[in-house]
């Protein structure tokens, strides 16, 4: 390879010594933590398990106010050597926290296995581990979430949730999410604290609180304990973030060097100011921001930790008026941007939960920085902080924040071609996020035009609407891959046996006559697991609020503080409920049917009873029948006839959606976002008629089965466009990886191309886009040599990761994405 044929991350892999220029500060940081396997820190779980104890038999948000105010003040502070920003949940360097209220059921039976496990690995010292078995676990057991859904499902829901009786092993058919988390991504009115201050809304609490109604049994048992939990967690912020100001000073005092010296004395002065009073300048805004965030992970583990909503909106005006009076450079402002990204990327999300674990491969993280865009006024939204962000990307390449740019009909020119430059550097950074598609869908679901418009990408594709969004439970995935297997099967899975029937017995299928036979038999399949699935999240739905407050959420949510009901509650007047589930095996299974409709019945070229030997066998000795399955038309190439299939597919998981979404009283739409679960999903599907190999991974999200997309990126597009269902609305996102050569976007020529694609996206309505613009070649190496690759990082499901990270299964799939050669 020639260098104009790498992409810039390629060529910096060459060098593996970084240009550190106008950098010492954040690289000296970096240097100190980032290839480390992280380690355990138990403070959080220790003193919040410490004032549960303590608090049993009052409201739950009250203990959990309770429980937060403990950890402010006993946790131990930190301010990282050499750092602008102060405030961690752990010790230095690479760091998880511990949820027992979640999970600490279990504790004894994993944790000492964290630092061998082949996935995601985390250390913990001996020391820890004893506080955790003698301390922690024996509190939490017989109270965990984990345990009370794990016993409240019934058995037709055990069978396609679990393998064990403890519910810690996933079928990996109809799997709930809620078990690892206690809630969904989310984003905070950041904004809200930077221009109030946290003084001015604990005030506004005592004032809704001086005026309840001293008679009204709802008002003393369930609006006063509320805003008691409001003013507890305001103070318990504010005590957290004044412990770091004294931090400040006493380092201050013992520091020799005259420069950090008055760097810490600053920086004492800023967390006195922040968060309780409002943000006055730039360093002050992104202080008290970074504060926001990293309470916000001491409260709950929300799914994909807190994202960071619309950085590039809500910090301009503080950014421009420093610019303006002399107070700080582009530079400066960067370096403080870059400083936060150091600290970001030393917080662990930590997946105790073996499954939990298998979705989120790589140190998964999805704390979005979202950029672009439009204003709540429909105007474009990009300003010169917005270009200082892509600009930070492409100089300082580190996989934190995982940034995101929403794009829109009207997107200045020079805003797609700084996205597209920093999409070329190949390290998988922005991922699009498509207004023309969002907004519509969440005016149509309910949502006032004002804050549709000015909705924050959270988590891997999703998108938050700060204090109107008040859905909080994990949701379910689904693996349609198994109703093709149970179709071909009757009802059951290689992988379980002959004595474990999971779905229904629609009959030998080498008895259908016709494809409409075949097709129904599919569909009685698909929708059982529809239907079970539902049921499942219905559970889930009602048990949760028993065990999850989010106080510090709450008093930052405009509806939560109006209704005097936490975030966690079933139902806020005035806020709009988005569930989901999740459709694994897209491709697969639209690949799969349009391979038995074509050969099996239309064509007649292939007996269905050899097909079903073939598929027993995984394909063993039958490589003519694969490769003539692999040759029907396929998904993902702009193809009528699998297109059509692919519609039909969305349509009728939307029409159950649809219907019983009204039951529930929420929207509850479709998704294709695996993250990583494509991979363990597919290890329990055995070969399928697409001519895909027993137990290899699913087709990811809604891009194309692994090589089937032979026609190039624009026909992946149209199959995406023509396999919506527009008349329909219970949709959400759908992921869409895009791998392409580094030849094939070189130079201007290729960034135009490149411009011109993402247009096409946008005017396609569809929900997500991301690139992976790197070599075959790199990656093969890569995975023969990882210790020379060390840095190398990859797009894989809404967040990027060191590809050394990855298991050799999750390195395959990246691997074994289609190339594109030309746009």
């Amino acid at each position: 390879m020639t260098t104009c044929c790498l992409s810039p991350q390629e060529v910096r892999l060459q060098n593996p010594e970084p240009d550190k220029t106008g950098r010492e500060r954040v690289y000296s940081i970096l240097e100190t933590f980032q290839y480390q396997v992280p380690f355990i820190d138990v403070e959080r779980a220790r003193y919040f398990t410490e004032s549960m104890r303590a608090t049993e038999g009052q409201l739950l948000a009250l203990r959990w106010a309770k429980a937060l105010k403990n950890c402010a003040e006993k946790m131990t502070v930190y301010i990282t050597p050499g750092q602008l920003i102060a405030g961690r949940a752990g010790q230095f360097g690479r760091y998880g926290i511990l949820y027992p209220e979640i999970d600490g059921d279990f504790y004894g039976v994993v944790m000492r296995d964290l630092p061998n496990r082949a996935k995601s690995p985390f250390r913990i010292s001996d020391a820890d581990i004893a506080i955790i078995l003698d301390e922690i676990a024996p509190y939490w057991e017989g109270k965990t979430y984990h345990e009370h859904l794990n016993g409240a499902l019934p058995e037709e829901l055990r069978n396609v949730t679990y393998t064990d009786a403890s519910g810690l092993k996933s079928k990996f058919v109809v799997s709930e999410t809620s078990s690892y988390r206690s809630a969904l991504q989310w984003v905070h009115d950041y904004e809200k604290v930077l221009t109030r201050g946290m003084l001015d809304i604990k005030a506004e609490m005592l004032a809704r609180m001086a005026r309840l109604d001293p008679d009204s049994p709802i008002d003393n048992r369930e609006k006063k304990p509320f805003l008691e939990a409001m003013v507890i967690v305001c103070d318990a912020f504010m005590i957290w973030a004044g412990r770091h100001a004294d931090l400040a000073r006493a380092q201050a005092a013992a520091e020799r060097n005259p420069a950090r010296k008055r760097e810490l004395l600053r920086l004492a002065a800023i967390c006195d100011h922040v968060p309780a009073h409002p943000a006055r300048t730039f360093h002050e805004a992104v202080q008290s921001q970074w504060f926001v965030q990293m309470f916000s992970r001491i409260e709950q583990k929300s799914s994909a930790i807190i994202s960071n909503g619309r950085m590039d909106q809500y910090f301009h005006p503080y950014y421009a008026k420093d610019l303006a009076e002399g107070r700080i450079t582009e530079e400066g402002a960067m370096e403080l941007l870059e400083c936060m990204w150091v600290e970001m990327a030393q917080f662990i999300d930590l997946y105790i939960n073996p499954t939990g674990n298998e979705f989120n491969e790589g140190y998964a993280h999805w704390e979005a920085v979202t950029i672009g865009g439009q204003t709540p006024d429909g105007k474009d939204a990009t300003n010169d902080l917005t270009y200082l962000f892509l600009r930070s990307k492409r100089e300082f390449p580190l996989n934190y924040p995982d940034l995101a740019a929403r794009i829109h009909s009207r997107s200045p020119e020079r805003f797609l071609y700084e996205v597209a430059e920093t999409i070329k550097d190949g390290s998988g950074f922005p991922k699009l996020i498509n207004d023309e598609e969002v907004i519509p869908l969440y005016v149509a679901k309910g949502a006032p035009f004002r804050d549709a418009l000015d909705y924050a990408v959270s988590g891997c594709t999703e998108a938050r609407m700060p204090n109107r969004d008040t859905y909080t439970s994990g949701c379910v995935y689904i693996n349609f891959a198994t109703a093709m297997e149970m179709t071909m099967h009757n009802g059951r899975m290689l992988k379980y046996g002959q004595d474990d029937l999971i779905g229904l017995e629609t009959g030998d299928p080498a008895t259908f006559a016709t494809w409409e036979q075949f097709w129904e038999a599919y569909k009685a399949q698909h929708m059982n697991l529809l239907s079970k699935a539902f049921t499942q999240q219905y559970v889930v739905d009602c048990l949760r609020p028993q065990h999850f407050a989010s106080p510090f959420a709450s008093v930052l949510h405009d509806l939560c503080v109006e209704d005097c009901k936490d975030l966690q509650s079933p139902k806020i007047a005035g806020g709009v409920d988005f569930s989901y589930f999740e459709f694994l095996g897209y491709g697969t299974v639209v690949d799969s049917l349009a391979a038995v409709k074509k050969l099996v019945f239309e064509e007649k070229k292939v007996a269905m009873a050899d097909l079903v030997a073939a598929l027993r066998n995984d394909f063993e000795g039958c490589e003519p029948l694969r490769a003539l399955m692999r040759s029907a038309p396929c998904y993902g190439n702009n193809n009528p006839y699998a297109d059509a299939i692919a519609r039909e597919v969305d349509r009728m998981t939307q029409v159950f959606a649809e219907t019983y979404s009204r039951v529930r009283g929420v929207n509850c739409d479709v998704r294709y976002v695996p993250i990583t679960s494509h991979v363990p999903f597919g290890k329990v599907v055995s070969a399928t008629p697409n001519g895909r190999k027993a137990w290899t991974a699913l087709s990811d999200g809604s891009s194309a089965s692994h090589g089937a997309d032979r026609n190039g990126p624009t026909a992946v597009l149209l199959s995406n466009y023509n396999s919506k269902n527009g008349d329909l609305k219970n949709r959400a996102s759908r992921l869409l990886n895009i791998k392409l050569s580094p030849r094939c976007v070189a130079g201007e020529t290729g960034t135009r191309k490149l411009v011109d694609m993402i247009r096409g996206w946008c005017d396609l309505k569809l929900w997500h886009l991301q690139f992976n613009i790197i070599n075959r070649e790199t990656l093969l190496k890569a995975k023969a040599n990882p210790d020379r690759y060390r840095g190398l990082l990859v797009r894989i499901a809404g967040y990027s990761s060191y590809f050394c990270d990855l298991s050799p299964d999750l390195q395959d799939d990246v691997i074994n994405r289609t190339e594109h050669d030309a746009i």
